[in-house]
């Protein structure tokens, strides 16, 4: 849309880049080309505005297949103007010079031709190809056709109509359809999910039947080697308790030998001792021979002395001293 100012009874019009502006005054043209910015006065300017960028249509339309099948086709058209000249000779692009609007609706003019013409050469191809075929080739046949047919309509260019670009989005069927299409190929998803499930439960099960065979093996493996280990611990038992007895055997042995050695040299001494105890006596009793029994007596009375306890007092009783005395008188008439 054009932006108009007003100044005192004239207006000013300022163009887009995108926009071609075509300027008339009594039936002249004074303005014709994009981006224009010019004075004019409002009762006697005769403006359109022709855009000149490129435009997306985007279309819907239902075709039916060669099995009496509905579909819906979602396309979309990439169109421009090519000619402005000539499409607003064709069209109504003319705008109000007060507020810069169309007129009228020339884009949805430009439109519904499109879209017609694009319906018109979808439907010749759906028509001529079964649900199937058109499920797995239709977009590609459809676009091929749509871009075809537009490039060749004659109306196009003699509006000044170019086509770019033609894209098909979409070729679905009805819901019910589609549903009962999409069944086999689920159940065949299933039946692979299912089949996928059950080797993973089998390579599991077979997984855990190894594991537990490993796990009786390694049982089997750690109670042998167990036996094993108790028969060398009784081995080595029976070994270390002969070595003890053997020691024990030596240890006795050689104990009784020493206790031999001992008691024979305890003998030894205990002989030798005697024999000089005898020997001492001996030389004492040849010593003593010649001596006299008085002499003796004072000698045994002497030693008797050395060996008794000391005496602090005596207390001699009347009948001690008076056996005594009749002792002592008894010996004096020899």
């Amino acid at each position: 849309m054009a932006d108009i100012t007003r100044r005192l009874g004239w207006r000013h019009l300022r163009g887009a880049p995108t926009a071609h502006i075509r300027h008339h005054h009594g039936g002249k043209l004074l303005h014709d080309g994009p981006g224009l910015s010019f004075w004019f006065r409002a009762l006697t300017a005769a403006l359109s505005e022709v855009p000149v960028d490129d435009r997306e249509l985007a279309m819907t339309f239902h075709a039916r297949t060669s099995d009496f099948q509905d579909v819906a086709v979602q396309a979309t058209v990439t169109y421009r103007i090519g000619d402005p000249a000539l499409a607003a000779a064709r069209l109504d692009f003319s705008i109000d010079p007060d507020t810069g609007v169309w007129r009228g609706a020339p884009l949805e003019q430009l439109g519904t031709l499109l879209t017609e013409t694009a319906q018109q050469h979808a439907l010749d191809v759906l028509a001529r190809t079964p649900l199937s075929t058109a499920l797995v080739d239709g977009v590609a046949a459809v676009r091929e056709r749509v871009a075809a047919g537009l490039g060749a309509e004659p109306r196009l260019p003699a509006t000044g109509i170019e086509v770019v670009a033609v894209r098909v989005m979409a070729l679905r069927p009805e819901p019910d359809v589609e549903r009962a299409l999409r069944t086999p190929a689920r159940e065949q998803i299933q039946q692979e999910a299912d089949r996928a499930t059950y080797e993973r439960r089998a390579v599991a099960v077979e997984r855990e039947r190894t594991i537990a065979e490993n796990e009786l093996a390694s049982q089997i493996e750690l109670a042998r080697r167990e036996e094993q280990l108790v028969e060398q611990r009784g081995t080595n038992a029976r070994r270390e308790a002969e070595e003890h007895a053997a020691a024990d055997a030596v240890r006795a042995e050689a104990e009784a030998t020493r206790s031999v050695r001992l008691a024979r040299a305890e003998a030894d001494g205990v002989r030798a001792v005697g024999d000089a105890k005898a020997q001492a006596q001996a030389a004492w009793l040849k010593v003593h021979e010649d001596v006299g029994v008085a002499t003796l007596h004072a000698l045994t009375g002497t030693r008797l002395a050395e060996n008794l306890p000391n005496i602090d007092s005596v207390t001699i009783s009347p009948d001690v001293l008076t056996g005594l005395l009749a002792k002592l008188g008894a010996r004096e008439p020899e």
